[in-house]
């Protein structure tokens, strides 16, 4: 019996054929946890620190916003020189309507908080 090969996921070879002995599940979940797809732990501790509401915050609707506002902004950058890379722009609008639905749910519970956050991050006018 031949043994496998171990499978590096920071490999960015993710071609149909390549990896098949792993599901189609496995290899997206990898795809999306290769480098250079989330913010670096120091950058998003600091915007974790410049949106808190409290000591211990980490979840709340302002941090989320922000954070995903931080990831949007380079992905907007890396569209600028990807035109055609479909797969990331799916992610983006992905994003784009997770911060669009943090958004609406701070503007119905708690408007001056949704103030805010708009004003803070220059996302409307």
């Amino acid at each position: 019996m031949l043994a496998r090969a171990r499978f590096d996921p920071y490999l960015y070879s993710f071609a149909p054929g390549v990896l098949p002995s792993l599901s189609y599940r496995r290899r997206r979940k990898l795809i999306r946890s290769a480098p250079g797809s989330v913010l670096a732990r120091e950058q998003k501790q600091t915007i974790i620190d410049q949106y808190r509401t409290h000591q211990s915050d980490t979840g709340s609707p302002e941090v989320q916003i922000a954070l995903l506002s931080e990831r949007i902004g380079e992905l907007t950058e890396h569209f600028k020189t990807h035109k055609k890379d479909h797969a990331s722009r799916r992610g983006l609008l992905m994003l784009v309507s997770k911060r669009r639905s943090l958004l609406d749910y701070l503007k119905r519970y708690d408007s001056e908080r949704y103030k805010s956050v708009i004003q803070k991050l220059g996302i409307r006018k």
